[in-house]
């Protein structure tokens, strides 16, 4: 028998760090984070990362674990997030893998192989220099098959895209190996009407606990204005706001219309996970009885 995982997924703003406390709770489980940003030191009410109180004594790995100012790949997030599970299960405990970043719970669920292509520092300089249309339209002449089902708006997967195409000479398919546990999918959403109200009462909420003020302190703390914008969303466009080239108006407008793009990639990534059982994040008991029930 392979060890049981259970994955919490969804767009964000649909509550799944609080489920996910409630549930390792009930089931004595512990909280593997798979979010692209929260693994950064610093990067909190922007990556909307769970605050110490909210965690209610339950152990949560992978997060605050590098450094803004450099590169974290999906290869060291597998590795960690393995290491983690591990440590979970000698426990005896419940591994519950929590976030929305696709890409990340793929890698470590399905036991992708990742391409080991080394980082190229001088290409990044040189290509960070460039717009994220610029990246896009780079990668679709050095790997069309990658360029159908990657972000194009996310200048750091598309660099990554391009260094390993160089590299290489494409993108190579992912590819599954045999897997290493029996996992079940918990997909947590919401209409919506109610997620684009839940999105704007955080966004409101995150902005008066200082969310500017944190991006503000990264750049202080030598993080560029350019590495900001590269991360997206939240610090994109606040990182824009603090250098004066759009208004505070404007900053909150292009946010709501950033995020609700990034639900829509997010759901159209989990949409072909054909495992997944979605429920409402009100649906606790429900979810409940799906996680006693062994994996398919």
């Amino acid at each position: 028998m392979k060890p049981k995982i259970l994955v919490i997924l969804g767009p964000t703003a649909t509550g799944k760090s609080d489920i996910a406390v409630k549930i390792a709770r009930k089931f004595n489980g512990e909280i593997v984070s798979a979010d692209s940003r929260q693994v950064y030191k610093g990067m909190d009410l922007g990556s909307g990362k769970i605050m110490r109180q909210e965690m209610r004594d339950i152990p949560h790995y992978l997060l605050d674990i590098a450094n803004p100012s450099k590169q974290f790949s999906v290869a060291q997030y597998k590795k960690l997030a393995e290491k983690s599970i591990g440590k979970i299960l000698a426990k005896g405990k419940l591994p519950i893998i929590v976030g929305g970043t696709g890409f990340y719970i793929d890698s470590v669920v399905r036991n992708i192989a990742v391409p080991k292509v080394k980082p190229d520092a001088a290409l990044r300089k040189k290509l960070a220099k460039r717009s994220t249309a610029d990246l896009f339209a780079m990668l679709k002449k050095l790997s069309p098959s990658r360029a159908k089902n990657i972000d194009r708006h996310n200048p750091v997967r598309l660099i990554r895209a391009i260094e390993i195409a160089r590299s290489l000479g494409h993108v190579p398919a992912l590819k599954e190996s045999p897997r290493k546990y029996d996992s079940v999918f918990i997909g947590l959403d919401l209409p919506d009407a109610e997620l684009k109200k839940r999105i704007e009462k955080r966004l409101v909420k995150r902005l008066k606990l200082g969310m500017a003020y944190e991006v503000k302190k990264l750049h202080a703390n030598g993080i560029s204005w350019r590495r900001l914008e590269s991360f997206g969303l939240e610090y994109r466009e606040i990182a824009k706001y603090l250098q004066k080239r759009i208004s505070k108006e404007e900053m909150i407008e292009n946010l709501k219309n950033d995020i609700w793009h990034f639900v829509k990639r997010q759901r159209t990534w989990f949409k072909r996970n054909k495992e997944i059982t979605w429920f409402r994040p009100n649906e606790i008991e429900k979810i409940s009885e799906k996680i006693k029930k062994p994996p398919v």
